[in-house]
């Protein structure tokens, strides 16, 4: 990893969480990033500025506790429990204006209409071939 002289943060690859939830937050301009346990709000917000050319207008974090897991060093061996690694999410509200792509969307929404119309064509022709073929 590579120190930023200005900054004095370590840089590492930012990516948004692709889940539904997160998927539903991009409506209100909200992206979520996890990231290190002893990164600051300030930290994030430059480190989302930098990486994807946006302005961040307010940054909101989360530290989920890690989850409680047996664990067994064999058959006869007296089962432990131990606890998963705590996690830190970055909710990040962005400018008016400004998103960041984490989907495979595509551009315009005529251009997926018109895929969705050439795989259903696809789909047919491949139907109607297989039962030519019988």
């Amino acid at each position: 990893m590579a120190k930023d002289d200005k900054t004095n943060i370590e840089l590492h690859l930012l990516e948004p969480r692709a889940t539904e939830k997160s998927y539903l937050e991009q409506t209100n301009r909200i992206y979520v990033f996890p990231v290190k346990r002893t990164t600051s709000k300030q930290e994030i917000a430059r480190m989302v500025e930098k990486e994807f050319n946006v302005t961040v207008t307010d940054v909101r974090t989360l530290i989920r506790n890690g989850k409680k897991t047996k664990f067994s060093k064999g058959k006869h061996a007296y089962p432990g429990i131990t606890h998963r690694q705590d996690k830190k999410f970055a909710y990040v509200r962005l400018k008016k204006g400004d998103s960041i792509r984490v989907f495979d969307e595509p551009e315009d929404k005529t251009s997926a209409k018109e895929a969705n119309k050439a795989e259903a064509k696809a789909k047919k022709a491949d139907k109607n071939a297989g039962k030519e073929n019988k």
